[in-house]
């Protein structure tokens, strides 16, 4: 597992994305440049796994039927799975990934350059509490997210198949 980034520029990095400021900016620009970079070399690289290890997840969706990418945070497990949290960078509304996910729990995504079909499981509570320790460690600021967007923020396990 990484950890949070750390020292004085892990601090403000922390901070800055906890901030209400950065959730309105960050959706837009973020993902955009990780889905860039991403492209650019192959799925080798992004720009946020620089922090955290980052994947791009590949769902359909739910309404359109096409392919959606986002790149999202990611805690891979010993077991070969992946979690990934639904905090939309603290906004109040769910991140439209994870809707896809709950019509359709197939999907893929692309981790340091390989491509991997998954099926998603949403954590129930008892499993979530479980993990969230865990995730909290690799990126405190999700506990700022669920204060911030005054929800319970949707926790995926991604196994491989």
């Amino acid at each position: 597992m990484s950890p949070a980034p750390d020292g004085r520029v892990g601090r403000v990095i922390q901070r800055m994305a906890g901030s209400a400021a950065f959730a309105k900016i960050a959706p837009r620009v973020v993902p955009p440049l990780d889905r860039a970079v991403h492209r650019l070399t192959g799925g080798r690289v992004m720009l946020t796994a620089g922090m955290l290890p980052a994947v791009v997840l590949t769902t359909v969706g739910r309404t359109s039927g096409q392919e959606r990418r986002a790149p999202l945070a990611t805690l891979p497990r010993d077991d070969g799975s992946f979690l990934v949290v639904g905090s939309n960078f603290g906004r109040a509304h769910h991140p439209a990934w994870t809707a896809n996910l709950l019509a359709n729990p197939e999907a893929s995504l692309s981790y340091r350059g390989h491509d991997i079909p998954v099926t998603a499981h949403l954590l129930d509570a008892a499993e979530k509490a479980e993990v969230w320790p865990l995730l909290t460690t690799m990126w405190p600021t999700y506990d700022r997210y669920v204060e911030r967007s005054g929800r319970d923020l949707r926790v995926f396990r991604l196994t491989p198949h």
